[in-house]
């Protein structure tokens, strides 16, 4: 019978640590761009959803007629007019609020004589597209 030693098998202490190291410093690297993507896509998106909504205002007025699309629109708030374009997006959500992305508002035109575009609002009420 031999009495050879065989060399250890499997990671030293000192090697576990390092990679956990390595991993650690990459990861704290990574996080804070992630985390820009993320609100960068949805910046994206609710610039996007606006778009969309100022689109279906646009079709409403060419299926309805100004004057009937018009008197629809006035003295109504923002969700009541987000249901009347409801039937104009291609995807709706069943409210106003859940349609927008979280933290952005929209502030429809009160009037469409003339017609306007509507207001998108950040989390902090700046303006961002209009």
């Amino acid at each position: 019978m031999s009495t050879a030693h065989r060399p250890p098998s499997g990671f030293s202490l000192v090697e576990l640590l390092a990679a956990v190291a390595i991993i650690g410093i990459i990861s704290f690297l990574a996080f804070p761009q992630v985390a820009r993507m993320r609100d960068d896509s949805e910046r994206n998106l609710a610039i996007a959803r606006a778009e969309s909504l100022n689109m279906a205002v646009a079709s409403m007025i060419q299926i309805r007629g100004r004057t009937q699309a018009s008197l629809d629109w006035s003295g109504k708030d923002d969700s009541t007019r987000y249901t009347l374009l409801t039937p104009y997006l291609g995807f709706a959500e069943s409210s106003l609020t859940a349609y927008m992305p979280a933290g952005y508002d929209i502030d429809f035109p009160g009037t469409l004589e003339p017609l306007t575009k509507a207001v998108l609002k950040n989390p902090s009420s700046a303006r961002i597209y209009y």
